[in-house]
């Protein structure tokens, strides 16, 4: 296990959401050798759950019917750091320092990821694997937009240079 061990050629930064992505690289990977994935739980689909940008990185939840893997995908960010494939690094986290393990793939490129839960048996179902990767991404979710000051509707008096005698003369059709 290494802390920071670099690997022969930097990562390419996504600059989109790489989410899709991941989704139906291993939704079509299930389809193809579900089937011989003995500890798969059936009650569980493929999807990916909270991809969103941290540090500038790419950080997001893919839930299989075989693991719960939180992954780290390259954006150009300070999470990123080059290890050589099957190595590990830790990274700190807001809430914890988790371990990650570089992988490639000729479709997805370069990323790590931390498992999160195997086997999948420990999951009830396909609601109880989105609350735990919701639970998970959330101190990376961005910050909510503040709510806007509710406005009240513009009376007469509230428009500057509109005057009480100007508004009845308009409303009786005097200019």
């Amino acid at each position: 296990m290494s802390e920071t061990t670099p690997s022969s050629a930097p990562a390419d930064s996504r600059e989109s959401n790489p989410g899709p992505l991941f989704e139906a690289h291993y939704r079509s990977l299930w389809e193809c050798e579900g089937s011989s994935f003995e500890e798969a739980n059936p009650a569980l689909a493929v999807e990916a759950i909270g991809f969103t940008r941290y540090a500038g990185d790419w950080l997001g939840v893919i839930v299989t019917p075989w693991f719960l893997r939180l992954y780290l995908v390259p954006g150009g960010g300070s999470l990123w750091g080059e290890i050589p494939l099957g190595r590990s690094r830790y990274i700190n986290l807001p809430s914890e320092t988790m371990q990650f393990v570089a992988d490639a793939d000729p479709e997805l490129g370069p990323f790590q990821f931390s498992t999160l839960i195997d086997p999948t048996s420990l999951l009830s179902d396909m609601g109880a694997a989105r609350q735990m990767a919701l639970r998970i991404m959330q101190p990376f979710a961005p910050p909510a937009p503040e709510a806007a000051p509710p406005t009240l509707p513009e009376t007469p008096e509230a428009r500057p240079g509109v005057t009480r005698r100007g508004f009845f003369r308009r409303l009786a059709g005097k200019r």
